[in-house]
């Protein structure tokens, strides 16, 4: 639990260095009781304006 609440926060902070905030990002409790190897973490929704927001981001990453 530890290791993928701490991808969460690392996650979180770095999309707030970036101005953006995902409402209801964190660690999906189901998937402890599923079969899937490591516990999955939960994006969540978000507004068109955030997803805007993501998209630009993530193209400038990538050198786009």
């Amino acid at each position: 639990m530890d290791d993928v609440q701490e991808c969460v926060e690392g996650l979180r902070s770095a999309l707030e260095a970036n101005g953006i905030t995902l409402p209801s990002l964190g660690v999906d409790l189901p998937s402890f009781a599923g079969t899937y190897p490591p516990p999955l973490v939960a994006l969540g929704n978000c507004n068109t304006a955030t997803a805007r927001q993501l998209v630009e981001v993530l193209h400038k990453a990538a050198g786009q």
